[in-house]
């Protein structure tokens, strides 16, 4: 057990769900990266995705394509990305998980990046274009590191399939709340809902729902019936400005969608 699992366990007996917020990490600065994830924690976030910047993130809308474009023009590189966990695991035990592509982990090295995970304090990965048919290795790789292998579904995910991703999954399984990329947008689709059900009537491990969702209503809303609400693009949007007080007004969003998570 991780410690994306023990989260989840020590919210469900608290009887609230998890608040995942997605950053792109070196956008607009390593360093700045690193202040946010401890700002975050404070402001009420439960479990940290690390976007690894990727010049051609095919599962990502504009928001997150320009905020990976300014981390690689500013060096970001996953050795670094690794060097900024491990000194932030000196300062916090919070649950960080990396969303990237395969790409960079091909080129890195599989072995090589599960190791790594496992010695700087990484808890799980989700690679978007990585098929559960192709991931046979790299859930090995997982389980043999103790790191979630994280996988996704659509909502044109046939019950079969979702039932092999359920069974591959580690950490939560990640529901893709709407057909298309990442991206803030002002209505979700209504079957969310249903979809999430149907799915924990297939598995009892956590079910988190991202994409789409940009302010504390939609939030609220998803909390009722999921395990975890996953906000991106408007959390990277607001930390991207680089401008002075950028990272307060993200913790002030954060606070606020954290109230609605938790049901406060």
């Amino acid at each position: 057990m991780n410690r994306v699992d023990k989260k989840f366990k020590k919210l469900k007996k608290e009887g609230k769900k998890a608040f995942i917020a997605y950053i792109t990490a070196g956008d607009p600065a390593l360093a700045m990266t690193e202040r946010a994830v401890l700002a975050l924690e404070g402001a009420g976030v439960d479990i940290i995705e690390l976007g690894i910047p990727f010049s051609d993130p095919v599962a990502d809308g504009p928001t997150i394509q320009a905020a990976s474009q300014r981390a690689l023009k500013k060096g970001a590189s996953l050795k670094k990305i690794f060097a900024m966990v491990r000194a932030l695991r000196r300062k916090t035990e919070m649950p960080l998980v990396f969303m990237t592509y395969f790409n960079p982990v091909f080129k890195f090295g599989l072995v090589k990046f599960f190791k790594t995970c496992r010695e700087a304090g990484v808890d799980g990965v989700i690679i978007p274009d990585l098929s559960i048919e192709e991931a046979g290795e790299t859930i090995a790789l997982g389980r043999k590191n103790v790191v979630a292998t994280i996988f996704l579904a659509a909502p044109t995910s046939p019950r079969k399939r979702i039932k092999e991703i359920a069974a591959k999954s580690r950490g939560f399984i990640y529901y893709v709340s709407l057909t298309g990329v990442t991206g803030a947008r002002t209505k979700l689709p209504p079957e969310v809902a249903a979809n999430v059900k149907a799915i924990k009537s297939i598995t009892d491990k956590p079910v988190a729902v991202g994409f789409g969702i940009s302010d504390a209503a939609q939030a609220r809303t998803i909390a009722k019936c999921a395990d975890g609400v996953i906000v991106g693009s408007a959390i990277v949007k607001m930390m991207g400005a680089g401008t002075k007080g950028a990272l307060g007004k993200t913790v002030k969003l954060a606070e606020s969608l954290a109230r609605a998570i938790h049901g406060e």
